[in-house]
């Protein structure tokens, strides 16, 4: 199976393509990191506005590296929570309305168990049970902040 991957939830956009008979296929990260520098912190409206700017344009430099088109898609993941309200329904919003229009599934994740379970793509895998520590963010911001109180409650 082929799977578009969105990741929307503060204020990087990652795109990715995953085979499931391949691996990894391509994959792109923008960072708005210079955009929000002069606040201090994440601005949540700015950073939903460039990932409606930034995921169509990514999703397309991604499919060429991959060398495949939308139409061998079979299926759309995107990050579902926790994060920023406008930067996750922007990416949902996208791979959604994608899915519908390419007539494949569209699936949410939650982003701190995407991160977990990632382990699972590789090669060699964890065996079941295993601990993992998630700390989230390298620097205090609102995306941070967001993802404690989600998580807590």
């Amino acid at each position: 199976m082929i799977v578009l991957g969105l990741e929307t939830s503060c204020d990087e956009t990652g795109i990715a393509i995953y085979d499931t008979n391949k691996g990894l296929l391509a994959h792109k990260i923008y960072s708005q990191i210079e955009k929000h520098a002069e606040y201090g912190g994440v601005v949540p409206e700015l950073a939903s506005r460039d990932h409606i700017r930034k995921t169509l344009p990514l999703i397309d430099e991604v499919l060429v590296a991959a060398g495949i088109s939308k139409k061998d898609l079979q299926g759309i993941a995107y990050t579902s929570g926790p994060g920023l309200a406008g930067a996750l329904m922007a990416g949902a919003t996208i791979g959604r309305s994608l899915a519908y229009a390419l007539d494949i599934p569209a699936l949410g994740v939650h982003h701190m168990e995407g991160h977990l379970l990632a382990p699972m793509l590789e090669e060699r895998q964890p065996k079941m049970p295993f601990i993992a520590l998630l700390v989230s963010g390298g620097t205090p911001s609102w995306c941070e902040w967001m993802a404690l109180v989600n998580i807590a409650y």
